[in-house]
Order: structure tokens, then C-alpha cells, then sequence
């Protein structure tokens, strides 16, 4: 059974009564985040039950050394983390000296929490009896603002029900906090100052090791029954913490607010002699607008993110907010403003996979972010990896690559490969085809080849070389082969002959050879530029060609179909759904040696080739594929069901790609892989948008052209989303009966709808 909890609703995340055994879960559904920073949504008050508190900075990291046995040749020396940072949200809350903990609480009523995703912000209501036998109902309120990144603001209320008591509010910053994740339990961050100065508060740390400088603030103030209460708090400071006491004798059904402004300034954006400077500042313009006129700005910021990035969905609310909630998540993770961040896969939600970056922001990321923001955003996803080429370099070498070929990292955050599994680090090299896909996805999408002479082409050479020589040659087959990889589909390690992985090499060569063709028939300076910088020759492009011609890949005749990898017939093939449902999810279930021995494919592998080059194959081979390779798919990764949706819908399968769609928007909001409370799915959030705009949409590019071939599921009765395709603003609505374009540009623009031109004028809306 997957947890049903979430209330249905279009712009809204809500949670109604409290129950002990969703707390951790909810911390992952209703997490905040700006770009610059984020949160799981842990209680402002002290909680003494199960929790997993996370605060987390953008960039900010620690390279945990990794856990490995005797073979030690090649291995990443780190895991690296994006780590919990020290606390600014806690406020202790006492009524009539007894403190408020909803563990101990002999009755939560009226228990809410929401999520408004329209407007950006997280509140939390309840009415909470005490051992004391006082009944208090509270209201927190609280948003990472979206204008200012280094702030956050909390509006923290209590209401006395059972008769007057005297209130205290304990606001404070604590920096002795830890990891849930961590390898051999390191000391991560080290305090070096605590300072309270009034109404406001300090720590600074830095983390060890990377020696990132950050300081911690707080400021606040106190309101009774709507008047401003001018109370110089009780100070009290310790080694890593800092607390300041308000005391504020409250009626019964008066309110006494406490308001808290907090956040981070970090040595990334700021000189590390300058932090608390730089704190006062951001918290002069936080107090000065106040939180009424912050949140107002909230709202307007999210606003201008939806009016370009939202999916309406009419007719099925819990599609409606499922891919709302996965639009959110995208947006408060990665902005775009800093080229030196990228999108970690759980972003900032929870610690699992470090919060690092790995293939799934050029293959899942890159297209939501190239369609609903400016190019430039996507553009600083691509510049992010040429600014880690001579990491990937550096990382080929490791493992004996040479003459610059580049391996870019499963995982990293520098550039260097930090993953501690073998087999994915050594073995899932498919990720290199990624970043060459996303560049080629880049300019087919943008019209901006620039990328590629200025830094692109430099990136698909140390790519191309990387393939040349991982390939080897087999006597036996006559062709080029590729052995000991791991796919797309992790539930195979070692194996030979990949047809994915041997399919996207052939690609990366083709592709590099077509781009130093025209490099250096259009940009010859850079061409001259680059081949003196790479020491280029003929003689390697051609050996390179030799591999990608004589590929070798894996096929079966009597099935008519690719193999997913040498021997995959050889495996005892029962189906899905022939599995005892007792034993899903396998991953939780079986032993690693029992499933590597299983057909059961973790995600999309022959298929995940299959939607990267659509144009290679016909509908047929595609249908051909998916008959064989669905059956066999327990969908235990987060990326699988958002590509299988868009084949579906393809193979115009409503009521599968329907299914998959669900799947795929509400995972998390539904828990299909039972672990939402390490954290959410983020990358496989964008694989959601797509499978409504490449999937249901059907939207592609062909010849230079945006292509719509639209489809519906019989739940809805329309649904509309807008892309930004080379600086022209496309809104596109399709019902049951017709399709709707509305062009937001200077000039016309042409297309393809099912196949026929449409031509589409500024500012007006053409039905079809």
C-alpha cells in the first residue's frame, strides 16, 4: 500500500491530524528551499520524537572519506556531502514554564500543516493539551525568501485557550548538530565564535577539511494582542548554541507572536572576515520590510516562477497538484542565478546521495529548465561541466585512461569523482554520454551554438577519447566491444556489452566528428584554437571512427529485438507481474546476489536509448521493445516511470502512460519506493514535466521546428503548459476537441501540429 495522507488539492500541500509515525515523511513533503538554501520542514519547537533534522547550504560540502576494502586502486578517496548546517529555526516554547513538545502532549487537535506552493511558504496549526493540563493553540508560519536567498522568516504564534499563561519563547542557533549520514561519524563543522549583540545573534564555523566560512543569524522581536512589545531578551550563550529568552504574560485568547529572521552568509558569496557584516545587512533589509511585506514579495516572486513554469491539469486534482508539487520542488532547488551550483538529486530535502550532481541533471534536468526559464539558466547547467573538465580528465587518469580523455563523475561536486560503490563508479560510464546528449539537446533546442566553439567541443573531444579507448577490440566478433559496465539498469553490474552503453558511445564519436566538421568550417579560429589546445591530429579522429563503425551490439533474431546486455536471455524470465507482491521492492526484499541473477530491471536501459534517439528507430521497433522490456521493469528507481509515460503515450497506450504519469508525479507524495522520509526525488521531477510536454504533449523538435502531437487521457478534460523555445513564449492548450496555441512574441513563428504547419501570429490564439 502507498501512504494516502496528502490531502488532494491544486496549489496546496496538506496534512490534517497529527500522527507520530508521518512525522519524518512530512519533513521530506512540506521542505522549503530558495536555490541558495533549504530545509526540511522539522518543528520549529523542540520535538522529542523520531526526527531527522536537515538545514542545508548550496555548495557548501564535506568530503567524507569513503569506506572501502583492500582494492583501493582508482577509488574515489571521498564521498562528498552537502552536510546539515548549523540550526536557525529553533525557537523553544514554554507555557507557564512547561515546555511544548508534541511527543508529550496528552492531546494534538485541529492539526494542519500546508505547503502553499502558489505563494512559497509553510505553516503548521494546532491546538496542543499539555501535562500541565494547559491548552495553547499555535500557528507557525515560515518561508526561505526567494528575493532575498540569504534569509528565511518565521512568524511563530500562541493563543492561550484554557485560562492566561505566561509565554516564553527561547529563539536560538545551534551549530553542535550532526549528520544522518555520515561514514565514519567525522566532525563535520567547527565552531569558532558565538556572539549575541540585543535582539540579534551569531555562530560562525566553518566545515573542516573544505573550510567553508559561514555564519549563522538570528534577529527577533515580540508582538502581544497586535502591539509591538519592546523587550530586551535574556541572553544566554554556550560553546556551540546561543538563545535569547522573551517573557510575555498572555491572556487567555490573546496571541503573543514571536517573529524570527534567520539564515546564513557564506565565504562562496562573501570575504570570511566580512560574514557578520554581511548578516546585519540582510537583516536590516529583512526587519526594515518586516514579515507581513517579505511574504507579500514571497508570493510575488513565485508568482513571476509560475507564470511561465506552471501545468494546468482540468478535471483531476491529485494530477493537478502532483505535478505542481514536482515544479515547486524544481524551482526551490535550483534558480539558475549561480553557475557554480547544479541540482542534486534530492536537492535540499535530505542527505541521501550527498546532494551531489550526477547524469540525471543533463539527461532529466536540462529540458525543464531550457523550456521554462531563459536559455542561459540551461546554459550554466552545460558551463558547469566544462568547468569540471580537467576534473574529468584527472578522474580518466586515475583509472589509466590517458592523452585527455575525460570520465566525467557518477557523483561530484567539484569536479571529482566522489562515489563509493565500484560498480558505479567504475562501471556506470553511460553518464559521459549524457553530458554529450545534453549539448547536442542544448543547441538543437536553443539555437545556440556558440556553446559549442567556445567550450562545448573541448567536452565532446575528452568525451569521444574516453570511448576510443574504454572500447576493445574482439577477434572473436570482428567488432568493437565494451565490457565490465553497469547500465541505466543497476540491478546488473559487470556485464558486456551494454546495447545502451555501447549505442551511446557510437553516438558521442558520430557527433564529436560532426561538430569539429563544422567548428571548423564556420569558426576556424576556434577550431585552430582548440585542436592546438588538445593536440588533435587526423590519425586519432580516424581511429575513433573505426570504433564507432564496427560498434558490436547485442541482438537477438528470434525476438527481433536489441539485448540488453550479452546473455540477458540467459536469465530465468518471469515477469513482473508474475512476482509475489510480498517480495516488492526487490531492492528491500532480495539479496544483491539474487537480484543481479534476475531479469528485474531497476529503470528504463534499452529504453532510456530508445527516448534518447527516438529518430534512429521506427514506431514499430519501439513497440517491439517496450512489449519485451516493460514486463521485466519494477520501476524501483525514480526515473524509470517518467520515461516509460512518455513511450506510452507515444505508442498511444493512454491509460499505461496515464498510470505511469501518476506514478511518477505523486512518488513521493504517495511513497511508491517507501522512502520519502530520507528526502524527495528531485531530477526525477523534471522527468514529470516531461512526461506531459514530450509525452502527452508530444512535443519535439524536428528540422529545426518545435512539433506538437497531442494527446489527452480520458481523466482530463484539458490541461495547458507554456515553453520559452529560442526567446518566443509558447502557451499551448489542448482539450478532448481541440488544440490551442497562443504565440507571445515579436514575429510569426511556424510549427507542426500531427504532422501539419501551422503558422502562428503574435497575440492571438490559433485553434485546431
Amino acid at each position: 500500500m502507498n501512504q494516502d495522507y496528502i490531502i488532494a488539492d491544486a496549489w496546496s500541500i496538506i496534512e490534517e491530524g497529527f500522527d507520530k509515525e508521518r512525522v519524518k515523511s512530512s519533513e521530506s513533503l512540506f521542505s522549503i528551499g530558495n536555490g541558495a538554501m533549504g530545509q526540511r520542514a522539522n518543528f520549529e519547537e523542540n520535538y522529542s520524537g523520531p526526527t531527522f533534522q536537515g538545514s542545508y547550504i548550496g555548495g557548501v560540502y564535506y568530503p567524507d572519506k569513503t569506506r572501502v576494502g583492500w582494492w583501493k586502486n582508482g577509488y574515489p578517496e571521498y564521498f562528498a556531502k552537502v552536510i546539515n548546517a548549523p540550526s536557525w529555526i529553533g525557537i523553544q516554547v514554554f507555557i507557564n514554564d512547561e515546555e511544548l513538545d508534541l511527543n508529550s502532549c496528552t492531546a494534538v487537535d485541529n492539526y494542519k500543516r500546508e505547503l502553499n506552493m502558489k505563494e512559497g511558504w509553510h505553516r503548521r496549526s494546532f491546538e496542543a493539551t499539555m501535562p500541565n493540563k494547559m491548552k495553547v493553540a499555535v500557528r507557525a508560519t515560515r518561508f526561505l525568501s526567494m528575493a532575498l536567498d540569504e534569509v528565511g522568516a518565521i512568524k511563530y504564534e500562541v493563543t492561550p485557550l484554557s485560562g492566561d499563561a505566561k509565554v516564553k519563547f527561547i529563539p536560538y542557533l545551534d551549530s553542535g548538530i550532526t549528520n544522518e549520514d555520515t561514514n565514519w561519524d567525522d566532525k563535520f563543522w567547527n565552531t569558532t565564535e558565538v556572539l549575541s549583540e540585543g535582539s540579534q545573534a551569531f555562530i560562525k564555523a566553518h566545515t573542516m577539511k573544505t573550510h567553508f566560512d559561514t555564519c549563522t543569524f538570528m534577529e527577533c522581536s515580540l508582538e502581544y494582542d497586535g502591539n509591538k512589545v519592546d523587550q530586551k531578551p535574556e541572553e544566554r550563550t554556550e560553546e556551540k548554541w546561543v538563545g535569547h529568552t522573551y517573557t510575555q504574560e498572555t491572556a487567555q485568547g490573546k496571541t503573543t507572536v514571536l517573529y524570527k529572521f534567520g539564515g546564513y552568509t557564506v565565504s562562496r558569496n562573501h570575504k570570511p572576515g566580512e560574514l557578520v557584516d554581511a548578516a546585519k545587512s540582510v537583516l536590516r533589509q529583512a526587519t526594515t520590510a518586516g514579515f507581513e511585506a517579505m511574504l507579500k514579495q514571497q508570493a510575488e516572486a513565485w508568482a513571476s516562477i509560475w507564470e511561465m513554469s506552471d501545468i494546468t491539469i482540468e478535471g483531476d486534482v491529485k494530477a493537478q497538484q502532483g505535478i505542481r508539487f514536482n515544479i515547486f520542488h524544481l524551482n526551490q532547488t535550483y534558480t539558475g542565478k549561480d553557475s557554480r551550483l547544479n541540482i542534486g538529486p534530492k536537492g535540499f530535502t535530505g542527505e541521501k546521495y550527498g546532494g551531489s550532481t550526477y547524469w540525471d541533471t543533463e539527461a532529466y534536468g536540462l529540458p525543464f529548465y531550457m523550456s521554462t526559464k531563459d536559455q542561459l539558466v540551461a546554459r550554466k547547467l552545460l558551463k558547469y561541466r566544462y568547468n569540471h573538465l580537467e576534473k574529468a580528465i584527472e578522474n580518466a587518469k586515475k583509472l589509466g585512461f590517458n592523452n585527455g580523455a575525460a570520465l566525467y563523475p557518477m557523483v561530484t561536486m567539484n569536479g571529482e569523482e566522489c562515489h563509493n560503490e565500484w560498480e558505479i563508479t567504475f562501471e556506470e560510464i553511460h553518464r559521459n554520454g549524457a553530458i554529450a546528449y545534453a549539448i547536442y539537446n542544448y543547441y538543437r533546442y536553443t539555437g545556440d551554438y556558440s556553446y559549442i566553439p567556445e567550450m562545448g567541443l573541448e567536452v565532446l573531444i575528452g568525451i569521444a577519447r574516453f570511448w576510443h579507448q574504454r572500447a576493445s577490440f574482439s577477434e572473436h566478433k570482428q567488432k568493437y566491444v565494451i565490457l565490465g559496465v553497469t547500465g541505466p539498469n543497476e540491478y546488473e553490474n559487470n556485464v558486456n556489452n551494454n546495447w545502451y552503453t555501447n549505442y551511446i558511445a557510437k553516438w558521442c564519436i558520430n557527433y564529436t566528428l560532426e561538430q569539429l566538421q563544422k567548428v571548423k568550417d564556420g569558426y576556424s579560429e576556434d577550431y585552430e584554437r582548440i585542436t592546438g589546445k588538445t593536440k588533435l591530429s587526423p590519425t586519432e579522429t580516424e581511429k575513433w571512427k573505426k570504433v564507432a563503425d564496427q560498434m558490436y551490439f547485442p541482438y537477438s533474431e528470434e525476438k527481433g529485438i536489441y539485448l540488453q546486455q550479452d546473455g540477458f536471455l540467459d536469465k530465468e524470465l518471469i515477469t513482473v507481474a508474475d512476482l509475489d507482491k510480498k517480495q516488492r521492492p526487490i531492492n528491500q526484499k532480495w539479496s544483491w546476489d539474487r537480484i543481479l541473477r534476475s531479469p528485474y530491471i531497476k529503470q528504463a536501459d534499452v529504453l532510456q536509448g530508445f527516448y534518447f534517439f527516438e529518430d534512429h528507430f521506427t514506431e514499430e521497433e519501439l513497440e517491439k521493445h517496450f512489449d519485451f522490456y516493460e514486463p521485466f521493469t519494477v520501476h524501483e528507481s525514480s526515473l524509470s516511470p517518467c520515461v516509460h509515460s512518455i513511450q506510452a503515450a507515444k505508442l498511444d497506450r493512454m491509460e499505461q502512460a496515464y498510470a505511469f504519469y501518476l506514478r511518477t508525479s505523486r512518488l513521493d507524495l504517495d511513497d511508491y519506493n517507501k522512502e520519502v522520509e530520507e528526502g524527495l526525488h528531485i531530477t526525477s521531477m523534471a522527468g514529470t514535466w516531461m512526461s506531459i510536454v514530450e509525452g502527452f504533449g508530444g512535443m519535439r523538435i524536428r528540422n529545426d521546428k518545435l512539433s506538437f502531437n497531442p494527446r489527452i487521457p480520458k481523466q482530463w478534460k484539458s490541461y495547458s503548459f507554456k515553453i520559452n523555445f529560442r526567446d518566443r513564449i509558447l502557451k499551448v492548450h489542448i482539450s478532448k476537441e481541440r488544440t490551442v496555441l497562443t504565440l507571445d512574441a515579436k514575429e510569426e513563428m511556424s510549427l507542426r501540429l500531427n504532422g501539419q504547419k501551422v503558422v502562428l501570429q503574435p497575440g492571438t490564439a490559433t485553434e485546431v
